[in-house]
C-alpha cells in the first residue's frame, strides 16, 4: 500500500449469480489499481457473500456498491432497494461472517427505504504507508558565530538609548 491518497469507486449492477463473479474481479482489479492488494481476499470475499444473500433474498436485485480507501481503512458498502429484506433475519449468516472477517461492520437504512450494508478493513501495520524522516537541511550558507557576553547594564538598557553607548560598552 503505497498511496494514501483517498479513493472512491462506485458500482451499480443488478445482482445474478454470474454477475457476483464479475464485481468481485472489478473490485479486486480497483483495489490493486490502488496498491491495497493485500486487502483483495477480505473485501472480495465481503461483498461476494452480501451480493450472493441479496440474490438469494431480495425482490429487487438492483444493488450498489461502494469503496472509500482513506489511507488507512478500507470501507464497503452495500446498498440494496428491497424494502421487504429484513438483514437482522433474511441475512443473519452473511452478517455474522462479515462481523468475523472485518474489523468493523454496520447496517442503516437510507431515506428511500433501503438498506445500506457496510463493512470496513484496517490496513495492517506492516501495510502502511511509511512516514520516512527527512535529513534537516541547513537554513543559512554559513554558521552563525557564538554571541558573546554582554554586560548587565548594556542588557538592561532603555530601549531609546543612544547606540554609542552599545558600541562603547563593547
Amino acid at each position: 500500500m503505497k498511496t494514501a491518497v483517498p479513493c472512491y469507486y462506485h458500482l451499480d449492477v443488478d445482482v445474478s449469480p454470474e454477475r457476483v463473479g464479475q464485481v468481485r474481479r472489478i473490485l479486486a482489479a480497483h483495489l490493486r489499481f490502488w496498491d491495497l492488494e493485500d486487502l483483495v481476499d477480505p473485501v472480495c470475499g465481503g461483498a461476494e457473500l452480501l451480493l450472493r444473500a441479496i440474490d438469494e433474498h431480495a425482490r429487487d436485485k438492483h444493488t450498489s456498491v461502494e469503496m472509500w480507501w482513506t489511507g488507512q481503512h478500507l470501507i464497503t458498502a452495500v446498498a440494496e432497494n428491497d424494502r421487504d429484506l429484513r438483514p437482522h433475519q433474511d441475512l443473519r449468516g452473511c452478517l455474522a461472517r462479515i462481523a468475523a472477517t472485518s474489523d468493523g461492520w454496520g447496517c442503516c437504512a437510507s431515506a428511500t427505504g433501503s438498506k445500506i450494508i457496510w463493512f470496513s478493513q484496517r490496513a495492517r501495520a506492516g501495510v502502511r504507508v511509511p512516514l520516512v524522516a527527512k535529513a534537516p537541511e541547513p537554513a543559512l550558507s554559513e554558521g552563525l558565530q557564538t554571541p558573546r557576553e554582554l554586560p548587565v547594564t548594556v542588557l538592561a538598557s532603555p530601549a531609546g538609548a543612544p547606540r554609542d553607548l552599545l558600541e562603547q560598552s563593547r
